[in-house]
């Protein structure tokens, strides 16, 4: 388990706890909504609403202040995450599903519980075929008082009563199947004592068993009907697992995008920080020929403007890159503060892949989790259909009952008798028929059902329709990016020998400075295009991918279900039993090359200036150079006129770069 998913889980917990405890430090207990304790409860007639203090608080993590445009952290340790990582981290910590937006990430709606929740609508179904057992027990006693004459004074009255003591037992159990019909097996059991009085049977126990079957023939009749309800729980829950995986889908092409989205930023960060050294050694040029007076003030402000302007394209390069980093925390799931700089190491692919139009399409419409939501829509549409026709049938019901009487109790003799077994019976047979004349809203619902199945099935044929073009739109874009990315590479290694050439020109004074900062400009730009051209190149693979509904796959991202314990058949007094509990995504990528340098070095970021296209590290001084500029700098004044530095230009034994020469002039 790594560092992430143990921060993740842990944040769970926390978050756990503090809801099961009733009181947080330093927060007032929460207020519940429940009911005053009284014995009769006021009408409300005010708004109680309880202020937010009042309601449960969660712990919110402590993490330092994030990265800003005043405060980058460049200078932070980095920590390598290759594009397998940053994949692997977000699915293990996708409890609730993110997916990228822009320069942030926000929740999909989806979580890994969602298919397991609507599987329990299945068994809500399916529980109408049942068995159901009632039992009834009823003890009762009845003494009324009633008045009489007196037989030995009719002009008085007696009041006297009739005690009538009883028990009844209803016990039963019914049981419908699939094709409609109810089966219905019960015992009844009335049992009477009547005092005073002189009766045949005193206490006498009636008995009953009765078997009934009541069957519809038209309306209610069916196998399929009465499975529809749960044919229409299980699409549901297979809706609700596509809805799911093309959620997680998009996150993972979120990832990618997030990821290689940075790369280009940092890509186009360094151009800009190249860009501003080019113009800030121009600009101390500028200032060293103003004091031999080979310069006047306009050359001067000129280069300051345009150093200005670096600076302020350097300042946004530098706000994207901590964009993107953000966007890329957020979509794994980490806190926007991060410890160590997250550096991605993963190198892009460079070249173009082939895409066969029928086979995306083919497998665009059978593994496309929005064009399966589609078709079981329909599916569920047809279920619907069956349903609504049958309502609008007539009620014909066959009916059939047969009973078995028996009597028992105590005669005035004390002698207990009782009825022969079978001597009893009671048997019925019957057809029941009823119906609404016209069935007007029972034909009204067939129709809208019959209605919307056309509809849907537009819907799949737009579904269809807009999937294609959105497979067209990748195609062009997969050739098109990189098109521009060969054509960027040649803008790109145009602009590097015009830059050196327009340098040599004007410290030979055939140019003007403008000029060459117009070629600082172009070079600048065509390595920031030739990045962001293969940047979305390979952000569109993953979305092509995605457009097909395979990026799982060529991912090996699987989903594997965790279960957990609760209540089952036998009831509280039985063992719990297994049930689905969420469909968690495997982190398992790994598609991606590692890698041990920043993606963007394999751009082959080298100063634009270096002589004979050598590109040496910045920091790299040769002891013998420096010599030369002693020598060369005859006056020793600390200042280098043209002569001099053009005297630098052709001196053929060194190979370090101009910004090299210019920096130790410029630290003089």
């Amino acid at each position: 388990m790594d560092i992430h998913t143990k921060i993740h889980r842990l944040r769970h917990h926390l978050l756990a706890v503090a809801i099961a405890s009733t009181s947080i430090a330093g927060v007032p207990r929460p207020a519940l909504a429940d009911e005053p304790c009284r014995p009769i409860l006021p009408e409300q007639r005010c708004l109680d609403i309880r202020r937010p203090e009042q309601l449960c608080q969660v712990p919110v993590p402590v993490t330092p202040r994030p990265a800003t445009v005043t405060d980058p952290q460049f200078e932070f340790p980095q920590s390598y995450l290759t594009l397998n990582d940053a994949i692997n981290i977000t699915l293990a910590n996708s409890e609730v599903v993110r997916v990228l937006g822009g320069v942030t990430a926000s929740t999909s709606g989806r979580t890994i519980y969602d298919a397991a929740i609507t599987n329990t609508t299945i068994d809500g179904q399916r529980a109408i075929f049942d068995p159901n057992l009632r039992l009834n027990n009823v003890w009762n006693q009845t003494e009324n008082p009633n008045a009489i004459f007196d037989p030995l004074d009719p002009t008085n009255a007696i009041i006297g009563g009739v005690q009538n003591e009883g028990y009844g037992l209803d016990f039963g159990l019914s049981k419908r199947n699939l094709i409609g019909g109810t089966t219905n097996l019960g015992v009844n059991s009335n049992t009477n004592r009547i005092t005073p009085g002189v009766l045949p049977l005193n206490p006498a126990d009636r008995t009953a068993t009765e078997l009934s079957y009541t069957q519809p023939l038209l309306q209610g009749a069916g196998r399929a009907v009465n499975q529809a309800p749960i044919v229409l729980a299980r699409i549901d829950t297979e809706r609700s697992y596509f809805q799911y995986k093309a959620a997680v889908q998009q996150s993972v092409q979120g990832v990618i995008e997030a990821y290689w989205s940075l790369v280009f930023s940092k890509t186009d960060l360094w151009a800009r920080r190249q860009q501003v050294e080019q113009a800030e050694f121009a600009n101390t040029r500028t200032e060293a020929r103003i004091a031999t007076g080979d310069a006047n003030a306009g050359d001067l402000a000129q280069t300051q403007l345009a150093l200005e302007n670096f600076r302020a394209t350097l300042l946004a390069s530098e706000a994207n890159v901590l964009q993107r980093q953000a966007a890329l925390l957020n979509i794994l799931g980490l806190p926007p503060y991060e410890a160590q700089r997250t550096i991605p190491v993963t190198p892009m692919l460079e070249e173009l892949i082939e895409v066969d139009w029928t086979a995306i399409n083919d497998l665009a419409q059978r593994e496309r989790p929005d064009i399966i939501e589609l078709k079981l829509i329909l599916e569920a549409d047809q279920q619907r259909l069956l349903l609504a026709n049958n309502q609008a049938r007539p009620q014909l019901n066959g009916v059939a009952l047969y009973r078995w009487n028996g009597l028992e109790g105590i005669a005035p003799s004390g002698n207990r008798i009782r009825s022969g077994s079978g001597d009893f019976e009671d048997w019925s047979l019957g057809v029941n028929f009823s119906v609404p004349l016209g069935l007007r809203a029972e034909r009204a619902a067939l129709r809208q059902r019959q209605l919307l199945i056309t509809r849907d099935r537009a819907n799949l044929d737009q579904g269809l329709h807009q999937m294609q073009h959105f497979l067209a739109l990748s195609l062009r874009n997969i050739e098109q990016f990189y098109a521009q990315y060969e054509r960027f590479q040649a803008v790109r290694q145009a602009a590097r020998i015009n830059l050196e050439q327009q340098l040599a020109q004007y410290n030979e004074g055939i140019v003007q400075f403008i000029v060459v900062l117009q070629a600082i400009v172009d070079w600048g730009n065509s390595v920031s295009a030739e990045a962001q051209a293969l940047s979305q190149y390979n952000t569109e693979i993953a979305r092509l991918e995605l457009q097909t509904g395979t990026i799982l796959q060529t991912h090996n991202v699987v989903f594997f279900e965790e279960r957990f314990r609760s209540i089952g058949p036998m009831g509280r007094l039985g063992d719990e039993k297994c049930y689905p509990r969420s469909q968690s995504p495997s982190a398992s990528v790994t598609r991606y090359e590692g890698g041990s340098q920043a993606s963007e070095e394999y751009f082959d970021l080298e100063d634009p200036v270096s002589k004979n296209g050598s590109a040496g590290n910045e920091d790299d001084v040769e002891m013998d150079t420096e010599v030369e500029f002693q020598k060369i700098d005859d006056n020793q004044d600390g200042e280098m006129s043209d002569d001099e530095i053009d005297k630098i230009l052709e001196t053929p034994k060194t190979s370090r770069r101009l910004i090299d020469f210019l920096k130790s002039w410029s630290r003089r």
